[in-house]
């Protein structure tokens, strides 16, 4: 979903078009107070806006939406016929990650949207991974401090430490797909898919794939 902001009628279909005809779905606002209210309504995954727009300007809306943390992840490419250096520099300390001058052509863009999609997933299946891990890293601790269940993870943290997405990752293993076909299928940088497969060695404590989905079908870990 990518939402473009820009008070000039021209501008605004000519890019939403060209992108429905890419395979987005757009929304579009024609001034920052509304862009901002999309934003917050309906969590885009990528913005492309105008810098002079009435009601907010550009700079304020990346400002704004910046100051949240849950859009601090958004792509935003700004959009603008001015280009001196002192106005570009203004744009990057808003927060935008691309300044693109106006006249531009919209194959250019669309390759810029690409790139910044495949980057932002990136980022963001790695924030999750993290997160994911850190979640369990605490639920395994808070087991060890009571005794009284201490004797419950004495074998590998099988049952009780598994992600929703290291599950996923098990399943894939299994049908004997590599890191870059999961990544395909699950939205990961082929990376990425290799920490999960890490972290899964570790929790069950095999030393490789082969052992691993063997231990995954031997404790019906996976259908």
């Amino acid at each position: 979903m990518i939402l473009v902001a820009d008070d000039d009628l021209g501008t605004r279909l000519s890019i939403s078009d060209y992108l429905e005809l890419s395979g987005y779905s757009v929304m579009t606002a024609d001034n920052g107070q509304e862009a901002l209210a999309m934003v917050e309504e309906y969590q885009p995954d990528l913005i492309v806006t105008d810098i002079v727009m009435p009601r907010m300007n550009g700079y304020e809306l990346v400002r704004r939406v910046r100051q949240k943390p849950v859009f601090r992840l958004i792509p935003v490419i700004l959009l603008t016929a001015r280009t001196k250096t002192q106005e570009r520099i203004l744009g990057y300390q808003s927060g935008c990650d691309l300044y693109l001058p106006k006249p531009f052509e919209l194959e250019e863009l669309a390759a810029a949207i690409r790139n910044l999609l495949e980057r932002s997933q990136i980022i963001q299946s790695e924030y999750r991974y993290y997160q994911e891990n850190l979640a369990t890293s605490t639920a395994i601790k808070t087991v060890d401090g009571h005794n009284s269940l201490s004797t419950q993870i004495q074998e590998p943290q099988m049952l009780s430490g598994l992600t929703t997405r290291e599950q996923e990752v098990l399943e894939l293993l299994t049908h004997g797909l590599s890191n870059v076909e999961m990544g395909h299928q699950l939205h990961l940088s082929p990376r990425t898919v290799e920490k999960y497969v890490s972290s899964l060695l570790r929790k069950t404590e095999t030393n490789n794939r082969a052992e691993l989905v063997r231990f995954a079908i031997k404790h019906g870990l996976v259908e």
